[in-house]
């Protein structure tokens, strides 16, 4: 097992767990508290229409997923406050179409495109050393906005109508929330895919709620449970020659329910007056 430190692709996935478990972690608590992991997903398959397009035109995959990812999280913010429509048929729709928009630009790229399929499921061991960069870059950002807007977050997340009337400019920073979302699921997108990459978006943030209901504690136990999720998962993939992204997932999964049974028993025996040790 240690043997295989000594390649540069693992170092690389191991750096890259890292680095994601901290975008992971924070933009995750935001998702869950806010409850829009659906929205999260619509923004990360709108986003595998950027990539297809990107092929199609012969430039870097990942800008394509940023503009797709970016664009489907400003409609998609329209969409939720401004727009009559029902923002979960929007969302679906916006959804739909980044994922057919792929699809058609894959058939029309001449040749064949090994990696499009990678961006489907993710593979956490191809990360190369210029996408490490760009995550620390998507890191700094979202750590720099998270900072310097933590209150106004918050005020939103919790009661976004007493901040909009305490004068705070609400949708605009709703839309600032969406943007930071769509970076992190372009930092996401190439170790665990479009499809799974929903997933450790929430997945960890609720396994820390479980824990605590303070947002700092949150995004804090959410990036420690994110890296724990990223590590194991990607050993047992090394080990049992396995697809990374699908077990990094599957290990997430498995703590959440250990997690959530052991609240909920922890919680039976305080009603009882029981001691649980």
């Amino acid at each position: 097992m240690f043997d295989i430190l000594g390649y540069d692709f693992m170092v690389n996935a191991l750096i890259a767990s890292l680095l994601a478990s901290v975008a992971c972690g924070i933009i995750g608590t935001y998702i869950v508290t806010n409850r829009i992991v659906f929205v999260a997903g619509g923004i990360s398959h709108a986003s595998f229409g950027g990539i297809g397009m990107a092929f199609y035109l012969g430039i870097e995959p990942l800008i394509g997923a940023l503009v797709f990812a970016l664009g489907a999280a400003i409609a998609i913010g329209l969409v939720v406050k401004k727009s009559e429509q029902r923002p979960d048929t929007a969302i679906g729709m916006i959804w739909a179409v980044g994922m057919a928009v792929g699809v058609i630009f894959k058939r029309l790229t001449p040749g064949y495109t090994p990696d499009l399929a990678s961006f489907l499921m993710g593979n956490i061991l191809i990360v190369p050393t210029s996408e490490l960069i760009i995550m620390v870059i998507i890191n700094v950002i979202i750590l720099i906005t998270v900072f310097l807007l933590y209150k106004e977050f918050m005020a939103v997340s919790f009661d976004e109508e007493f901040a909009s009337i305490s004068g705070l400019p609400a949708f605009i920073i709703y839309l600032v929330m969406m943007c930071l979302i769509a970076l992190t699921v372009v930092a996401l997108i190439k170790m665990l895919g479009v499809i799974l990459v929903i997933a450790m978006l929430s997945i960890p943030a609720a396994i820390a709620g479980n824990y605590t209901h303070s947002l700092k504690r949150m995004m804090g136990y959410s990036v420690i449970i994110t890296s724990v999720c990223m590590l194991l998962g990607l050993g047992l993939a090394v080990e049992l020659n396995q697809e990374s992204g699908a077990m990094i997932v599957l290990v997430a999964a498995i703590i959440f329910i250990i997690s959530t049974v052991s609240r909920k028993l922890t919680n039976y025996s305080k009603s009882k007056g029981v001691n649980p040790s």
